[in-house]
């Protein structure tokens, strides 16, 4: 008890320490917000080649608009309401996002000529499963640029990665023949820092443009789909338009987004959503927003497209603790919800196929693979199961991790790293599913590895 009393002290110390330096992070970024500029002027002129095909004029009614109405904590000018999952168009496009001007890069440039690999290059979109350093630059609570975070990773040091080491890209990466790609961020934007590929990620982003707006700024979903889109314009104007449809065509974009809308938006029940909507009709509004944000990358010369499932959100130790799990099982009505998303999302993918014959879209299911490792955690060699390595209170799931002392001595051990990411031992282990399925089948109908064949 006195133990568990002294991290609590700890933890409301360094906790007033945190907030004041995102009180002042907030204040220094709305005193600049005018002078903000893009990495890239933005595209006035898009060669037709990667124009987004018009989205359909939609006959929804106003009044069925109002679930997706962005929260009470987002201006309701910022986001476009959206529309009902029943018979919905594409998502309006995301206001133009304008991120303040980045230092340099943290390791050397890479060459400035595509690598030998088969596949040119990888281009991450996602939350903070996938980011890499984005929100570093954002003034936002959904930050890991402290320790303990990335305290296994190669540096040592904290990168923005929302977990001890690595995550799945990373390995995926090195699978590829390719460096770690860097975030669109922490770059300055030029062809040199791109050519192997970027990672516009960001941590508390979801399909829902106001998904997970209560954390502070972040760069959604359709903003990253734009920042890609400008970031092709570039290599268009430097290599040309028919070398740069060839290496935009044979690189990979990896896309895992979406616990957000559960997360920061259905769950709490922002908007009132879930008595307007079922957890079936809302996925359906999530595919189909997802298919007509690949549409728009398949326009843009895409052939080659991994869409991430959801994990096992049911499991993570924030709910575990929210719930009060008795037992460390996980809770099954979430777990259900998850399991649909990724039935109505692997269902859309494969209809996606059909109509874009000539691109090659893949749909891995992480929590096929994740429930594998919960289920066999003594044959992976894990100890802890529901228990997160950094973190406070039950299962360590009341608090998000803060500092060094919050955190386990051996994260190896535990499958959860803080209240919602996995530790780097289990993203390699899914890492390697999506590549060559080598632990359990997770991708359909085919693995990353067969893609790039």
């Amino acid at each position: 008890m006195a133990s568990f009393t002294l991290r609590i002290l700890q933890f409301l110390i360094f906790a007033g320490a945190i907030f004041f330096h995102f009180d002042l992070v907030m204040a220094l970024q709305l005193n600049q917000v005018s002078r903000f500029s893009p990495l890239q002027p933005p595209i006035t002129s898009p060669v037709n080649s990667i124009s987004p095909a018009p989205p359909p004029q939609s006959t929804v009614p106003p009044s069925s608009l109002s679930p997706y109405l962005p929260s009470d904590s987002q201006p309701a000018t910022a986001s476009p309401p959206h529309p009902s999952p029943s018979n919905p168009p594409p998502p309006s496009p995301s206001p133009p996002y304008s991120p303040p001007p980045p230092p340099p890069p943290p390791s050397p440039s890479p060459p400035s000529t595509p690598p030998a690999s088969p596949v040119r290059a990888l281009f991450v979109l996602g939350d903070s499963s996938v980011d890499c350093g984005t929100n570093n630059f954002l003034g936002t609570f959904a930050r890991a640029d402290r320790l303990p975070y990335g305290r296994d990773f190669d540096t040592h040091q904290p990168t923005g990665r929302f977990c001890n080491g690595r995550i799945p890209v990373d390995f995926l990466a090195l699978r590829l023949g390719l460096p770690f790609v860097p975030s669109y961020l922490g770059q300055a934007g030029s062809i040199e820092d791109m050519i192997h590929g970027v990672n516009y990620a960001s941590a508390g982003a979801g399909i829902i443009f106001s998904s997970g707006s209560e954390l502070g700024q972040h760069v959604s979903f359709g903003q990253q789909i734009q920042q890609t889109i400008d970031t092709f314009q570039l290599f268009i104007t430097q290599m040309g338009e028919q070398t740069a449809a060839d290496f935009i065509s044979n690189s990979i974009i990896y896309i895992s987004i979406g616990t957000n809308d559960y997360i920061h938006y259905y769950l709490p029940n922002v908007s009132d959503v879930q008595s307007k909507y079922v957890s079936w009709k809302f996925n359906q509004f999530l595919a189909y927003s997802m298919k007509e944000e690949i549409k728009n990358l398949y326009n843009a010369n895409v052939r080659k497209v991994v869409v991430m499932g959801l994990a096992p959100i049911g499991c993570a130790p924030y709910y575990l603790w929210q719930y009060g799990s008795e037992d460390g099982d996980c809770i099954k009505v979430i777990n259900n919800m998850i399991m649909e998303f990724n039935f109505v999302m692997r269902f859309t993918i494969s209809e996606l196929r059909k109509e874009l014959t000539d691109a090659n879209i893949i749909f891995c299911d992480a929590y096929q693979g994740s429930m594998d490792i919960i289920k066999n955690f003594d044959q992976y060699g894990f100890s802890v199961t529901n228990e997160a390595c950094c973190g406070v209170g039950p299962y360590n799931g009341w608090m998000m991790c803060m500092g060094p002392e919050m955190a386990c001595e051996n994260a190896s051990s535990h499958l959860w790293w803080d209240q919602f990411h996995p530790t780097a031992a289990v993203n390699e282990i899914l890492a390697d599913n999506v590549w060559s399925g080598l632990h359990t089948p997770m991708c359909y109908p085919m693995n990353m590895e067969d893609m790039v064949k």
